[in-house]
């Protein structure tokens, strides 16, 4: 299950907050490696290092890194006891933290028996390319708004992994983030989905949160077997707590793959199927055929959901002036146009909802 190497580091390259790049010789070949310094320390040129190579081999998303299991020559110093939440759970590499929801935590008295999102807006998104794009669309609405991003764990465990949210991290463009489930590495850690979303409204002041899975999307071309189904379990989080969801689509015109192509059926899949909870279900105002072919794809989530047709004029141009480089699968901006004005449009959506009260259910917007 695992292909193990031993390899020494020849040269330490970029960092982050949470990782650091490193170039590794195994044999007579150098990878590129990946070490999370609060789990392992920070290797230096010339410590072995044990890695595991087993995604980097088979050629899957891991960024193209072989990831530093232990620097078994130069171990760290015990951490601090502090926390009993246990992440990535009976794994060799199970992580403890500090949940802010448990006992010895100072905001558990805060999230002991909260119970409300208080109508807070909660834009979901499927992959986390989307993420820099949503914000964008949020800014470019309203640049004062207070964000704070709650990370599933249907991709990346460590929130290190995500290069992007250390950048938005450090340009104001995120006020907090939140790691549920096994993920770990925010500002805070959660046990669930929902009380990390109560974690990021009641005690990181939220004006608006943005959910999604971390980098790395696990899919086996089935209808059911897609690691983005969290979209629709996140839906009935935020509604089973008075929060106003407000769904993403994943909706592509340069995708290769036929399922993927206008709405991805992933996101048919999700907010059709799973969320049982409505949503404001966001449709960029396409032009074309294409966006002819989008509106009409999203008709049957009309059943279950408010959809709402939201503008594009401007989004192109925040997205331009992104912190990051905005990426989903490969494909740029320009690649994949309508991918990113999708979830820019959820932004300037959810960000035109701040302190408006809800609609009743049923309500359907042109």
């Amino acid at each position: 299950m695992i292909r193990w190497r031993d390899g020494v580091v020849a040269q330490v390259g970029r960092s982050w907050a949470g990782a650091v790049e490193l170039t590794v010789t195994v044999g007579a070949q150098t990878v590129r490696a990946l070490a999370y310094p609060d789990l392992v320390g920070t290797p230096v040129a010339g410590d072995r290092v044990l890695l595991n190579v087993s995604a980097l081999d088979r050629g899957l998303g891991t960024g193209g890194y072989a990831l530093v299991v232990a620097v078994p020559d130069r171990l760290p110093e015990d951490p601090p006891e502090r926390g009993h939440l246990v992440k990535a759970r009976y794994t060799p590499m199970q992580a403890m933290v500090l949940g802010a929801d448990e006992q010895d935590s100072p905001d558990h008295d805060v999230l002991r028996d909260a119970d409300d999102l208080f109508g807070t807006p909660v834009v979901v998104a499927d992959l986390h390319s989307a993420l820099p794009a949503v914000l964008a669309g949020i800014y470019e609405a309203r640049p004062t708004t207070r964000v704070v991003y709650v990370m599933t764990d249907g991709g990346a465990l460590p929130l290190a992994f995500s290069r992007n949210v250390a950048t938005l991290r450090d340009a104001g463009w995120l006020s907090g983030t939140v790691t549920v489930g096994q993920a770990y590495g925010g500002d805070r850690e959660a046990v669930t989905v929902h009380t990390g979303l109560l974690t990021a409204v009641q005690v990181l002041a939220a004006e608006v949160v943005v959910i999604t899975q971390g980098p790395g999307n696990l899919g086996t071309g089935t209808r059911w077997g897609f690691s983005g189904v969290q979209s629709g379990e996140a839906v009935n989080a935020v509604g089973t707590l008075g929060g106003r969801a407000v769904a993403s689509l994943r909706i592509s015109e340069a995708d290769p793959r036929p399922r993927h192509r206008g709405i991805s059926h992933h996101s048919l899949t999700a907010y059709g199927r799973v969320a049982l909870q409505p949503a404001d279900v966001v449709v960029p105002d396409l032009a074309g055929d294409f966006g002819d072919a989008v509106r009409d794809a999203a008709e049957p989530l009309k059943a279950r959901h408010r959809v709402v047709r939201v503008g594009v004029d401007g989004l192109y141009e925040a997205m331009e002036a992104a912190p990051v480089k905005l990426s989903t699968m490969g494909r740029g901006l320009d690649e994949d146009r309508a991918y990113f004005e999708a979830a820019a449009a959820a932004g300037r959506h959810a960000a035109g909802l701040v302190d408006v009260p809800p609609p009743g259910v049923g309500t359907q917007y042109s």
